[in-house]
């Protein structure tokens, strides 16, 4: 499953999510009883610091591209919305994914939204969208949210190898996507991961789709160089001895490289069957 740039994805509709703020700002819906401002601010990497100060690097490591800023008005009470374009939707994903918050509700809207009355954030296609109002203006929110996302990407849902974690135990809400320095590691780019939970046991389960074999083996190498161990190996089941984050299970399989991340706790006992099992299923997924 090769990445995939915003631009191919959504060339074949591009009627209908066009995304330059003017495109942004004409998909906005109208709601009885609030006005859409014509004010619409548009921020670069060169100037996010200006909006949003110490958050813009993450955003910048997510490959963000441009946000555009809108609001709606009704009396007293605002409702402003942040949409961030990034360059592909596993990018706009991993930032959703990054702050998302375990204290807050979940919505079917976009790919996946959360959020409470006066606030909500969520992803759709290359976008991360961040809204709020200065009052409980929840419900409207989410109407104006619901609206925006499905003209966007009406069948939104969670990008890439994200949609193929084995669901057996694993947590609610908890994929994410890391751009780079996976465990620390630069190598370590494009990764997708879960929260697991079995027992007394919580883990990550990650994968790397490398792209290919060749490049799998060449990450391996990385892998290993960094933990000082031999590089001579074949595909199948191995272990990293990561002196920064301990004994790392990978499982190598054509282009996709899946592991355990157990942090503190002990693995359960069929942690290996597990990662077979998952590097599997990918293997059947179609490129």
């Amino acid at each position: 499953m090769r990445r995939i740039s915003c631009v191919l994805l959504l060339l074949a509709s591009i009627a209908t999510t066009g995304q330059t703020p003017a495109d942004l700002y004409a998909r906005l819906p109208r709601v009885e009883g609030w006005i859409l401002s014509g004010k619409v601010e548009v921020f670069n990497p060169a100037n996010l610091f200006d909006r949003i100060n110490g958050a813009a690097p993450l955003y910048i490591e997510n490959n963000f591209q441009e946000m555009t800023s809108m609001e709606y008005a009704r009396d007293e009470t605002y409702i402003t919305m942040q949409v961030y374009r990034h360059a592909t939707p596993e990018d706009a994903f991993g930032m959703y994914a990054a702050e998302r918050s375990g204290g807050l509700a979940t919505f079917p809207i976009g790919g996946e939204a959360q959020g409470d009355e006066g606030s909500l954030s969520f992803f759709v296609a290359c976008l991360y969208v961040k809204m709020w109002s200065n009052g409980e203006a929840g419900e409207v929110i989410r109407e104006i949210a619901g609206a925006f996302a499905r003209e966007i990407d009406p069948r939104a849902g969670y990008p890439g190898l994200s949609r193929w974690f084995p669901a057996s135990g694993k947590v609610s809400y908890s994929e994410s996507y890391t751009t780079s320095n996976f465990l620390g590691h630069e190598f370590l780019k494009r990764v997708y991961s879960a929260r697991y939970r079995q027992g007394d046991s919580s883990y990550l389960l990650f994968v790397v789709d490398a792209g290919g074999r060749e490049e799998a083996r060449a990450l391996l190498e990385r892998y290993f160089a960094f933990a000082k161990q031999p590089s001579a190996f074949n595909e199948g089941e191995l272990l990293v001895k990561d002196r920064y984050n301990g004994e790392i299970p990978v499982f190598w399989k054509g282009a996709y490289v899946t592991g355990l991340f157990p942090g503190d706790d002990p693995l359960p006992r069929d942690a290996r069957e597990i990662l077979k099992g998952f590097a599997e299923t990918l293997s059947a997924v179609e490129r």
